[in-house]
């Protein structure tokens, strides 16, 4: 029985991450890249399929977790009748050109309690078994063009291809243990570094990093894990955020709805963007906007709704047929289909990404400008086509209002950069009449009088929990008749016990058998809908709902089963997170992220 999505929590390197389980288990691991092959992948399969765990050997009693404050050092604290162990856990911060590596630190808190080491690794999501060598000072495997080196003072022995050790140590003292990728046609990397005074370092790095923060609320220590978090997705050498770490955790147990979420989406920019700002971190803000540029570069028929994150283009989805899947999720893919579809939404996103970020000073330059305008035509000749929308559905292009709305805000984003560019004449002109074309447009064919409500799309009877943006990107008021209409039939019909579904898998036609979780991050756009329209109190009692189902660690995946009450869906997920700090910052202060954006 694999352990739920919830035991798990995240460590990482701004490179890559890894997953620990509340067993002592590492069963997620792609090195040296978060998309590059895991090495540790019995999360989405068996043990065979690689893990690494430190663990008591004796009936653990009771496990207690918890991030060292403001960091991302992981400690797991086992009690047992002999004793208390505490495992610390970590990946120190590197360069492009660092050895990658993770550390784990055992010290015995109170008795003596007899553990186990069980190191497996197996290269290429399961596929590779290694050649392993017992060496002085630890062990070396390798398989293709990966290998690892354990360094320990322990000492090991093989059983096929399982590395074990059966130790103690004695209460007040530690032992470690230097875990490093390197590329199998070069020498092991050099005696690795006191991984005591490491991990000083690493905390000190990541305690710096959040003292940065400006943020100050009721909510300020999950705020701050969800941006720990957030900092942990992002690939440090671009700016690029991946969505999530992991691939193929279910949207429903037992069922196909499985990707791969180690790509970096336009579709976050705006909230990633502002997010960062108003956190107070301007650097990651410029780092996230100058990715962005980089990416869209080259003709707007070509843009794509998710890339590598270097900016890469090419994600060929693949089915991995020899892992089960998680709790028997079939099939393991890698690669994301949804790269060739047309999304309108991404459009706007880039526009209003690039707006936020000229009114905050973040950049000037007229690349941002040349790159909007090119967009912009594509928009123009487009925007009346069907695309596959912000669901990414695989079941045919439909005219999806939300993305009809979010075309809209291109055209409006356009407008109000041209208004602070202190630009005029015929060209802003002919965006403001096309703006209010569409506008008009939009309202006569995405909205439902006789409901009182927008539609998932033209025409249709079907709800979208995507239609609750309507006011928070400035389309309508939050005050107008239509939109409280819409945030009640959203409510009263895609809520399961409070909380939103995208939509109604059984009524859209998205090309896939029906059933999932609630969408976090659409609960948390009713809280912001709510706010919006000045219902505050309601506003943050589902926040305080929605931060109540964050693991113990404070994490949060894509969605949640309201049935089963666990995680469901790639973890961590920095669309959720995004959300959940989004949503605090609208609470807690004027202007914030759903302010700016309605304005």
């Amino acid at each position: 029985m694999a352990l739920p999505i919830e035991a798990h929590a995240l460590i990482g390197d701004t490179h890559s991450a890894a997953l620990v389980a509340n067993d002592g288990a590492i069963d997620w691991l792609c090195w040296p890249r978060f998309d590059s092959d895991a090495c540790f992948a019995a999360l989405l399969g068996e043990q065979r399929h690689g893990f690494w765990r430190i663990a008591p050997t004796a009936p653990v009693r009771r496990v207690h977790r918890r991030y060292v404050r403001d960091t991302l050092v992981l400690e797991t604290e086992f009690h047992t009748d002999t004793g208390i162990v505490r495992l610390c856990d970590f990946m120190p911060l590197r360069e492009d050109t660092d050895t990658p590596r993770l550390i784990r630190i055992v010290e015995a808190r109170a008795g003596q309690v007899p553990l186990q080491l069980e190191f497996a690794p197996c290269f290429g999501y399961g596929d590779r078994t290694p050649w392993a060598r017992l060496i002085p000072g630890g062990v070396s495997t390798k398989a293709g063009p990966d290998a690892l080196y354990l360094s320990t003072e322990l000492p090991l022995r093989l059983e096929h291809s399982h590395v074990l050790a059966d130790f103690r140590v004695p209460e007040g003292q530690r032992r470690a243990f230097v875990l490093s990728w390197h590329p199998s046609h070069l020498p092991a990397p050099r005696q690795p570094p006191d991984p005591f005074l490491t991990r000083e370092d690493t905390e000190r790095w990541w305690r710096a990093w959040a003292f940065r923060c400006i943020h100050e609320s009721p909510w300020r220590a999950q705020v701050m894990r969800s941006l720990i978090t957030l900092k942990a997705l992002t690939y440090s050498p671009t700016g690029g955020m991946v969505a999530a770490p992991t691939t193929s955790l279910p949207e429903r147990m037992g069922g196909v709805r499985n990707w791969d979420y180690r790509f970096c989406w336009l579709r976050d920019a705006t909230l990633t963007l502002l997010t960062l700002l108003d956190a107070g971190y301007t650097q990651e803000a410029q780092a996230w906007r100058d990715w962005l540029l980089r990416a869209v570069a080259g003709e707007p028929d070509e843009l794509q709704i998710l890339y590598g994150v270097a900016g890469e283009r090419r994600a060929t989805e693949l089915e991995l047929p020899w892992l089960p899947g998680f709790a028997g999720s079939r099939p393991v893919r890698i690669g994301n289909a949804a790269v060739g579809q047309l999304q309108l939404d991404v459009f706007g996103e880039i526009a209003d990404c690039l707006y936020h970020a000229l009114r905050h000073g973040v950049c000037s330059d007229t690349e941002a400008w040349d790159v909007s305008v090119h967009l912009l035509r594509f928009v123009e000749r487009n925007w009346e086509q069907p695309d596959e929308g912000i669901w990414e559905v695989r079941g045919g292009r439909q005219q999806f209002t939300h993305s009809k709305v979010m075309a809209w805000v291109a055209m409006d984003r356009m407008v109000k950069t041209a208004n602070l560019r202190g630009m005029r004449g015929a060209q802003v002109e002919h965006w403001k009449a096309l703006r209010a074309r569409m506008h008009a447009d939009i309202c006569a064919r995405g909205y439902d009088a006789r409901r009182n409500t927008f539609t998932q799309a033209f025409g249709g009877q079907a709800l979208d929990a995507s239609l609750l943006l309507i006011p928070i990107v400035g389309f309508l008021p939050p005050d107008d008749v239509r939109v409280r209409g819409t945030v009640e039939a959203v409510r009263r019909e895609l809520c399961h016990d409070g909380l939103v579904r995208r939509y109604h898998t059984h009524e859209t036609r998205d090309g896939l058998p029906p059933g999932e979780g609630v969408f976090l991050a659409c609960s948390f756009w009713l809280a912001d809908a709510l706010a919006l329209m000045g219902r505050e109190g309601e506003a943050r009692e589902l926040f305080e709902r929605l931060l109540g189902l964050c693991n113990d660690v404070g994490l949060l995946s894509e969605e949640y089963d309201p049935v089963a009450h666990r995680m469901v869906g790639n973890f961590p997920q920095a669309f959720s997170h995004l959300a959940l700090v989004g949503t605090a910052l609208n609470l807690s202060r004027e202007g914030g992220p759903g302010q700016q954006r309605s304005h």
